[in-house]
């Protein structure tokens, strides 16, 4: 057992061992299925903190030879399958972090070197389990694979962790980005590929770097953020697992959702990211844990950007609107960044959007998310947005102290202030302007726009959170009509039905804009349900 071929099992006997596991190793029948098949080049993009690595330490546990896991694995999913014992560490596995390489070349002065580091440090375990077939003066790890395989028939699995780092981290450097990739093209391109691996499976932040519209490696299937299938429910954990973890922690679910939730895949598959969960379970406490795990510097950076339509865009998304997007003419990488749809597609892929593939749409995900780009636009040039922020919470005073005319200035504020974005001609933008408005109401509501009520849908209506003290508001926005009618309308829906689990004062918050005189007036009753 080595540190880079055949690793072993401690990694994942670590998670599993931990007081909080959630089981994942039902991918394995999946990867069992694309062994030796043209399936088998797989390269699986997602977020910092998605379980990444986590899922290439059950690889590694599972396939190699290095080990005896059966104990490890006899009470999870995959020991339920007829592929279970078939490829349990019956295979020779390479293991690489490219992140780790990159560390030490960079340490040593030379990053340079980072591919040549690679191949040195694997070769030496090679040549110390292979030392009739490995020669000390070999440097290609590609030749070298090849030649153990025309000797013994022997076939490799390949785990690469953070296989995009160098486009990440050495983005201006294209010399160490090409001999790169040159690499990876040596080990699955052409005969070697071909005849001595067994599986590769590689995980990133980035899908594989395009050139042109060809991918650097092509015959990898690609599993990403914008089209993850088969894999969802492996891209993080579940609603049905976040709901698992929430009654076995007494951890307010609806909470957990609103905090969390928002990545959504085909057939309607929800994806919660494991960290913030996970944190949130640890610590009791609901709050952005996952994107403490970088600075919002780079976010702010790109949103920053000066392309056509890309303020637009960020405005509507965080009023909770979406935008379409083009995803197809990212070229992978953070530099080739040429278009509002090029920024878009990227935060998908870091997790800061989510992304609808049958509408094409983007959109802001979940509340701790939406604090990001809070943090992101509180300076350099969005002064009129992070203002609408800033005063949202006086916005909330007003309207639980019942000041209707502080209301109807607040409103007003926020649609003068970004009339080219939400403009009144359609629900929508009465939609966006609402929640804009009442951005920070967030921290103690669950918003919830349009919902069915059985006579119409309601504007937003805001849930009072568990524990928090305040009455439920419904708020009505009209457009040339008036206040009155937009409380009448309210009372008319039957807005009973959206509270069903609430006992307590509410709020009825009718808002009329007048065309004529491009002012809004505002009306606030009190019902009681």
């Amino acid at each position: 057992m080595g540190i880079f071929l055949n690793p072993g099992n401690t990694g994942f006997t670590a998670a599993v061992q931990s007081g909080i596991y959630v089981d994942k190793t039902g991918m394995l029948d999946y990867t069992n299925h694309s062994l030796g098949t043209k399936q088998r080049f797989m390269c699986v993009s997602r977020p910092r903190r998605f379980g990444k690595s986590m899922a290439l330490e059950m690889l590694a546990a599972y396939y190699s030879r290095g080990c005896d896991s059966r104990e490890l694995f006899q009470n999870l999913e995959i020991a339920a399958t007829p592929s279970f014992s078939q490829h349990l560490n019956q295979y020779s596995v390479i293991y690489l972090d490219i992140q780790w390489f990159r560390s030490v070349a960079k340490d040593k002065g030379k990053p340079e070197q980072v591919v040549s580091l690679i191949q040195e440090e694997v070769l030496k375990e090679l040549c110390q389990q292979y030392p009739d077939i490995v020669l000390p003066e070999d440097t290609s790890l590609s030749e070298v694979l090849l030649r153990i395989h025309s000797r013994t028939r022997e076939q490799f699995i390949l785990l690469i962790d953070e296989w995009d780092c160098l486009f990440r981290e050495e983005k201006d450097d294209t010399a160490i980005q090409e001999r790169y990739i040159n690499f990876l093209r040596g080990i699955f391109k052409g005969i070697l590929a071909e005849s001595a691996v067994r599986l590769a499976y590689m995980t990133g932040i980035l899908p594989i770097k395009k050139y042109g519209t060809q991918s650097a490696l092509n015959n990898f299937d690609e599993y990403t953020m914008v089209n993850p299938f088969p894999l969802e429910e492996y891209v993080g954990f579940t609603e049905k697992e976040v709901r698992g973890l929430c009654g076995e922690h007494d951890l307010d679910f609806e909470e957990a959702r609103g905090w969390y939730d928002g990545y959504v895949f085909r057939e309607g598959v929800h994806i919660y990211n494991p960290k913030s969960v996970l944190d949130a379970i640890r610590r009791k406490k609901f709050g952005n844990y996952w994107t403490q795990t970088e600075t919002y510097e780079s976010l702010k950076g790109y949103i920053g950007m000066d392309f056509d339509g890309l303020k637009d865009a960020i405005i509507l998304m965080l009023g909770g609107g979406r935008c379409q997007v083009n995803t197809h003419k990212f070229q992978n990488d953070m530099t080739s960044i040429r278009s509002r749809d090029d920024i878009l597609t990227l935060l998908v892929h870091l997790g800061y959007l989510a992304y609808d593939g049958e509408k094409e749409e983007v959109f802001i995900p979940n509340q701790e998310i939406a604090g990001e780009f809070q943090n992101a636009i509180e300076d350099g040039g969005w002064e009129e947005i992070a203002l609408a922020v800033r005063e949202s919470a006086e916005l909330l005073d007003a309207t639980l102290r019942g000041d209707a005319d502080a209301v109807a200035r607040g409103i007003e504020k926020v649609h003068m202030a970004n009339t080219s974005v939400l403009a009144y001609h359609n629900e929508l933008s009465l939609s966006c302007v609402i929640t804009l408005a009442y951005y920070s109401a967030r921290k103690s509501y669950t918003l919830v726009r349009e919902l069915p009520s059985g006579k119409g849908f309601a504007d937003i209506v805001f849930i009072p959170r568990r524990h928090v003290d305040k009455p439920a508001i419904v708020v009505e926005l009209k457009w040339n009509r008036s206040a009155q009618g937009a409380i009448r309308q309210i009372k008319e829906k039957c807005y009973e039905g959206l509270l069903k689990d609430y006992a307590g004062d509410v709020l009825l918050v009718g808002i009329n804009y007048s065309k004529k005189t491009r002012r809004h007036k505002c009306i606030i009753e009190t019902a009681e349900f």
